[in-house]
């Protein structure tokens, strides 16, 4: 089986497509409702590891998301299943006011469920980048060199572009950040065209997020997009309902990076009745 490209990240090897949990976990971007039916339809580990299992026989061992205790039991499962290591990039956050015990306190819980990478949250992350003096608020670093002290990887998750730029420019303890990039500019804070300036600058990897912009751009656009305009140091982090749609976002884009068409069947509607060759 063809395994996914990978890149290395403060050094530890990556895949640089990465399995993202909104879609296990309920975060759907779209409505309360949508969030409900995810929940009650990923009801226990095993289902989750269903569609992780696919990842991480393509290689793409990586799975990002905050502490659920659901997520330990199933990438616990998927390494069972595979006997591939899952790589654990947890985005723990906290309840403001800010303070580094608030932040010992979720560091602590991601290095004992075994986390890899620990990146403060971007509820944690984007209220203290300071934009003013473009650096990163001595807290906020502090959680940096905590993450750093528990053994993990430390690493920004954020939602605004400016917390790239602040870090690199302060010369942060990170070794990679997460930031939003999709064709449909969706919370991504400015125009994509500068989000790709901001991500080809940075020091270190990027970790992109939302390529679908959350289920509002179809799977060849939205990958064909984000594959051809990041490095070849950058990732891409999808998360997908069903074992289908997994092997389904693989196969695009492997296809995009290997400059090929993608081996997929085209879903089919009886409007597209007359588009078929019936020769």
């Amino acid at each position: 089986m063809t395994q996914f490209p990978r890149t290395e990240v403060g050094g530890i090897s990556m895949p640089r497509l990465i399995c993202g949990s909104n879609w296990l976990l309920g975060f759907s971007h779209t409505s309360r409702a949508k969030d409900l039916f995810i929940t009650e339809h990923f009801d226990t580990p095993q289902k989750m590891a269903d569609v992780i299992e696919v990842f991480a026989k393509y290689g793409c061992n990586a799975f990002m998301s905050g502490y659920h205790p659901m997520v330990r039991a199933a990438l616990d499962e998927t390494e069972q299943r595979t006997g591939v290591e899952m790589i654990w990039v947890q985005t723990p956050g906290y309840e403001f006011p800010a303070s580094q015990d608030s932040w010992k306190k979720v560091a602590d819980q991601a290095k004992e469920t075994g986390a890899k990478f620990c990146f403060p949250h971007q509820c944690v992350t984007d209220p203290m980048v300071d934009r003013v003096n473009r650096c990163l608020m001595p807290l906020l670093q502090e959680h940096l060199a905590y993450a750093r002290e528990l053994g993990m990887i430390p690493g920004l998750s954020s939602h605004t572009p400016e917390s790239i730029y602040c870090s690199d420019a302060c010369g942060a303890d990170v070794e990679t950040y997460i930031t939003p990039y999709n064709a449909a500019g969706f919370l991504c804070q400015v125009e994509t065209d500068w989000v790709q300036g901001v991500i080809h600058g940075a020091h270190k990897p990027v970790m992109t997020i939302k390529p679908l912009a959350a289920g509002r751009l179809l799977p060849p656009t939205g990958l064909a997009f984000v594959w051809n305009t990041i490095r070849d140091c950058d990732m891409v982090t999808i998360g997908t309902m069903s074992a289908y749609e997994a092997e389904e976002s693989i196969e695009l884009s492997l296809a995009f990076l290997e400059k090929r068409k993608a081996d997929v069947e085209l879903q089919y509607t009886r409007s597209k009745r007359t588009l078929v060759d019936e020769g």
